[in-house]
């Protein structure tokens, strides 16, 4: 059987996102999925295999997507500029996309490559940054996952709607970066 003319992945994985991020990762369902593009659920076969391959290609593109912002956060900067860039737009990726970025967290035993490959480059990102700081190595894994935590921390009861008291969060997590990056320096000291 065919696909049909003009569903192509790129429009799946757009009506996709859109209900992850509207509804949540476990409305993704491939009945909602064919519903909102006007088809029947076998179609969507066609283009994956079923929901777990429908959850492989938006975790692949969420990773690409954070990849990339990552990627443009980091480019001609180095020591605090980069962290707080990379960190701005990590909370701004979970902001926009919350089902999205749900996705993108690993699901226990997935072995895809794409999705390791697209997973170490993000790690490389981080990495890179604090070799302006002179960690390397084992340190910057160590460190990388210190800052991945407080990120992925704060993003996540943001978007659950964890912090009840009326401050401003943008001044809550440029807070967090500053102690975090005051233990960086003390560590090296």
């Amino acid at each position: 059987m065919s696909p049909r003319i003009g569903l192509d992945m790129t429009t799946i994985i757009k009506a996709a996102v859109d209900i992850a991020d509207a509804l949540g990762l476990e409305a993704v369902t491939l009945a909602t999925l064919a519903k909102k593009l006007n088809i029947r659920p076998p179609s969507l076969y066609n283009h994956f295999d079923g929901l777990p391959g429908l959850r492989i290609e938006l975790a692949i593109h969420g990773l690409e997507e954070l990849r990339g912002s990552l990627m443009n956060a980091a480019i001609g900067r180095s020591e605090d500029d980069a962290i707080y860039s990379i960190a701005d737009a990590y909370i701004a990726f979970v902001r926009k996309h919350p089902g999205l970025y749900e996705a993108t967290l690993p699901a226990p035993g997935n072995e895809d490559d794409r999705l390791q490959q697209l997973g170490s480059d993000i790690v490389h990102i981080f990495t890179r940054v604090l070799q302006s700081y002179g960690i390397e190595g084992d340190a910057a894994i160590h460190t990388t996952r210190g800052l991945r935590s407080l990120l992925h921390g704060f993003a996540s009861l943001e978007a659950k709607g964890g912090f009840g008291i009326p401050l401003d969060l943008d001044v809550s997590i440029k807070q967090m970066l500053h102690i975090f990056l005051v233990g960086i320096r003390s560590v090296k000291e």
